[in-house]
């Protein structure tokens, strides 16, 4: 059946073709940039064919004077494509472990970040600027004020949701930008009725939570990944050290701690000193702790999933390559014990427990979390200067995160499982 639809659609779009293809294969000259001209193409108000695993992930879309334009001007790779070649692209296709994604709206974007100047950048900003993808800062009072509901996606800033300040007690609490972060947020905590810092990022993560089961896309790197777990499973009980909120510990919250209420993981164990540089066990390989191998030998892999089966999956792992150079972070990757059963993974070190990219459904909305800081900054320290893009535009690890803010475009299909 699927064939007839095939042919039916080449032989009304033979009448009249006139189509350009960007090819996300190793052929192209931008990768990064390519998404920014998908998005200025649906803002226009037009269609994107996502061509899952054909070249790479790459685009198919009407040809006019204006999106080539904006191909050459931001240097995306681009090509005409005849009747003839979008015959054969069709019938691949159809007869490969590929499909066709068809992109409608531009997803309304937000990144959860403080609104002054860290000592640290975000890959996720850092991708959308340099792609030219527009979104709003929003922060902990747009949040308790309802202000998620405006937007269909959102990226969590790397964000301690458990109101031990990052967990950088140990090496910054005597500096300027450290005793900012404290007083702003016991400001905004004060000023919305909460007793600590610990109860306000709590609070902020069950709206959260509830945004995304509202139909809500939420995207995650670092350690905001596991905190926002951490946080969601400790509503009950205080895991904050006297150093941060001036009261003890809940000694008892290892038998507290409600695994139902989170995302991805379950049965971890809390790491509550102030002193160490990690929340709990999730992480893997610590932080402190280089992969033993090193940089040059540090790679995960991507699962290749059905297109035709398993469509979101397969958009959220679109790449030119199929094994991808790690990166670390506060949070590096996840271990796979700590999983929970349901989360699919998209990205995992071979022969080992090093999960670095999963993604699941809550409710009507989805989550996906990446491990890891900068995917082109092996060690990106606190003080770093930001990655420029510019030497690094054809990126896989970067594309993992434009995959993500693409997807909420796609029409919705009726689950084939």
């Amino acid at each position: 059946m699927k064939k007839y639809i095939y042919i039916i659609t080449f032989l009304l779009s033979s009448i009249f073709c006139n189509k350009i293809l960007i090819p996300m294969d190793l052929s192209q000259t931008n990768h990064l940039k390519a998404y920014g001209v998908v998005f200025w193409n649906l803002k226009q108000g037009n269609e994107v064919d996502w061509l899952l695993n054909f070249k790479g992930g790459s685009f198919l879309m009407e040809s006019t004077d204006s999106i080539k334009n904006e191909c050459i001007v931001r240097g995306v790779q681009f090509k005409n494509i005849s009747v003839n070649e979008y015959s054969q692209i069709l019938s691949l296709i159809s007869e490969n472990n590929m499909d066709i994604a068809l992109l409608e709206t531009v997803p309304k974007i937000a990144v959860y970040s403080p609104p002054g100047k860290q000592p640290w950048d975000d890959a996720v900003t850092l991708a959308l600027t340099y792609a030219e993808v527009e979104y709003d800062v929003i922060f902990d009072e747009e949040v308790l004020n309802g202000g998620l509901a405006k937007y269909d996606w959102l990226h969590l800033h790397h964000e301690d949701f458990t109101g031990q300040y990052g967990k950088f007690y140990k090496n910054y609490r005597n500096k300027a930008w450290y005793k900012n972060m404290e007083s702003e947020f016991n400001l905004t905590a004060s000023k919305f009725g909460f007793t600590s810092v610990h109860n306000l990022k709590k609070n902020i993560a069950s709206i959260i939570k509830n945004y995304v089961q509202k139909g809500g896309f939420l995207f995650a790197m670092c350690s905001a990944t596991d905190s926002f777990d951490i946080a969601l499973s400790a509503l009950d009980c205080d895991i904050a050290h006297s150093v941060f909120d001036g009261t003890p510990i809940d000694h008892n919250c290892k038998n507290k701690l409600n695994y139902d209420n989170t995302f991805a993981f379950e049965k971890f164990e809390l790491i509550t000193d102030p002193l160490t540089y990690e929340y709990s066990n999730i992480d893997i390989p610590q932080s402190h702790k280089p992969i033993a191998r090193g940089a040059e030998e540090d790679y995960f892999s991507l699962f290749e999933f059905s297109a035709k089966w398993d469509p979101v999956p397969t958009m959220l792992t679109q790449n030119h390559v199929g094994i991808v150079k790690g990166f670390m972070g506060q949070t590096t990757a996840f271990n796979r014990d700590y999983l929970k059963e349901q989360v699919v993974i998209l990205g995992q070190v071979e022969g080992s427990n090093i999960v670095k990219y999963i993604h699941n459904n809550i409710g009507k909305g989805s989550f996906t979390f990446l491990g890891g800081h900068d995917p082109e900054d092996y060690r990106h320290m606190v003080g770093d200067p930001p990655t420029d893009l510019s030497l690094h535009r054809n990126s896989p690890g970067y594309r993992l995160i434009l995959n993500n803010i693409l997807f909420p475009s796609a029409k919705k299909k009726k689950r084939k499982t």
